[in-house]
């Protein structure tokens, strides 16, 4: 992980601002959705949200299909599976 060297406080309400030169380096716009996860070393790492297949929770190709995303790759197994249970 790289360090930028950028400190920001938390407010009162529990918020940070990210700075506006590392959301724009990251194409990260006002109600993107982001991911929130801890470290196992206690670190507190954002993401930007990207939706991922429910199968193989690949994040390439993905089509939303009735809500749920899926992998063009999944999506080729399950119609090949589709098949071979049809005959």
């Amino acid at each position: 992980m790289k360090s930028t060297g950028i400190m920001r406080k938390v407010d009162e309400l529990g918020r940070i601002v990210l700075p506006k030169e590392l959301r724009k380096a990251l194409d990260i716009k006002e109600k993107d959705p982001l991911e929130i996860f801890v470290g196992e070393s206690g670190e507190i790492i954002l993401r930007k949200y990207q939706p991922a297949c429910i199968f193989c929770n690949g994040m390439d190709g993905i089509i939303t299909y009735k809500g749920h995303n899926v992998c063009h790759h999944c999506m080729e197994k399950l119609a090949r599976r589709l098949e071979e249970d049809d005959d």
